[in-house]
């Protein structure tokens, strides 16, 4: 396997968005972003000298990968995560401009072109943003998994991927700096929200008539048809040369093999973002460890999730039941419907879809109170609910459609 893709799954693993390996020499300072005074910049980092202000972002989240560092210092142990991290994810950082301004960023003398270069292509993005991080799915990529019997499809940066549905932004002409500024806010980025552009949704739509979706949701909790999702990343570290033979086709990386239990391409679970609005979330990761050295069988090093925003959003919605009377979908799945018996396979869960002995980094997870009481049919919930499939038994309705 190459580097470039090792260290792509290694942050992958961390719950990473990796960036291009570093050359040595990095002048980003970790605290400020400044670039450390130097008699002349490398060719790569010359572009500060009239852009000093864009420099920060050498010194933000792409940079520093702080909070990767933290999970594998959570995950394994301050030591020994550290050192994991150094092995295994502590190249894939965005160091110099021309890790994502590819090219000549301004005409040649006497040229009529414009001086300054237009807005970063996906193609730049997605060399990072793909697998399992936010970016692939915008175009319609789903990662597949990691055995290399299943390395077959179409071709992306040297990754296989399924093709899936891509974002309607994106099929009319949308890249991904049209809504995002990773120079804004000292190098921590922004981005457009929803209603920046969509500032009125039509109270025509069924669901937009009831006023706790609007309220109470994150748009994108309704309109993403699908995210990548994996329940249970394990990590096994061989000893024995059978062991080396039996987990050869898996990813290497920091010393251990790499597989997962289960990989999903659906309507992810839905939770509470950091704003309190229910969000999609998913696995970041449920991480468990296998070292026959340590005694290690399965043990679970991490059960984390994340509120997140797949960028597959379409015009339809769900209807209805995919979220009213679903309890799985908020991790409330009772033990009845189990199709997963993981105690009985040697797993330290009940299921991956209990809230029990698992946590959102930053948000929370919906209670069996909320659930309930959103499940109250309520008169405004009994006509909305019978509008909206009066709307899907007609041809030329304006909602609930792909």
């Amino acid at each position: 396997m190459r580097w470039t893709t090792v260290c792509i799954a290694a942050c992958w693993l961390l719950g990473a968005e990796p960036a291009p390996a570093a050359p040595p020499g990095a002048l980003a300072t970790p605290r400020t972003g400044a670039v450390a005074a130097t008699p002349a910049l490398p060719q790569d980092l010359s572009c500060l000298t009239c852009h000093p202000a864009q420099g920060d972002v050498l010194g933000g989240p792409m940079a520093t990968r702080a909070a990767e560092r933290d999970f594998a210092c959570r995950a394994f142990g301050e030591r020994e995560g550290r050192a994991f991290f150094t092995a295994a994810c502590a190249g894939c950082h965005v160091t110099t401009c021309r890790d994502c301004h590819d090219g000549q960023p301004h005409a040649a003398a006497g040229s009529v072109a414009p001086r300054v270069a237009p807005l970063v292509a996906d193609d730049a993005c997605l060399r990072c943003h793909q697998g399992y991080f936010t970016g692939w799915e915008y175009h319609g990529r789903a990662p597949r998994e990691d055995h290399e019997r299943y390395q077959r499809g179409p071709v992306a940066d040297g990754l296989n991927y399924l093709k899936m549905l891509p974002d309607v932004h994106q099929e009319r002409g949308l890249g991904c700096a049209d809504c995002h500024r990773v120079h804004a806010d000292g190098g921590r980025g922004a981005v457009l929200a929803c209603r920046d552009c969509h500032p009125s949704p039509s109270r025509d739509v069924p669901e937009h008539a009831i006023a706790g979706h609007l309220e109470k949701m994150e748009c994108w909790a309704c309109h993403s048809a699908w995210a990548a999702q994996e329940y249970g990343t394990f990590l096994v570290r061989t000893r024995t040369a059978a062991q080396d033979t039996a987990f050869f086709g898996l990813p290497l990386q920091g010393g251990w093999r790499r597989s997962a239990a289960l990989r999903r391409q659906d309507a992810p679970p839905l939770g509470l973002n950091g704003r309190g609005l229910v969000s999609p979330i998913r696995p970041q990761f449920v991480l468990l460890a296998t070292d026959p050295a340590r005694g290690w069988e399965n043990r679970l090093l991490a059960a984390e999730w994340k509120a997140f925003f797949p960028h597959t959003v379409r015009r339809g919605t769900v209807t209805c039941d995919g979220c009213h009377s679903n309890p799985r979908r908020f991790l409330l799945e009772p033990p009845a419907d189990r199709i997963y018996d993981l105690r009985r396979d040697g797993l330290p869960l009940d299921s991956w879809w209990d809230q029990a002995g698992q946590r959102v980094v930053d948000g929370a997870f919906f209670t069996r109170e909320r659930h309930d009481l959103m499940n109250r049919r309520t008169p405004e919930y009994v006509r909305e609910h019978l509008r909206q499939w009066q709307d899907l038994l007609r041809p030329d309705a304006g909602s609930s459609r792909p």
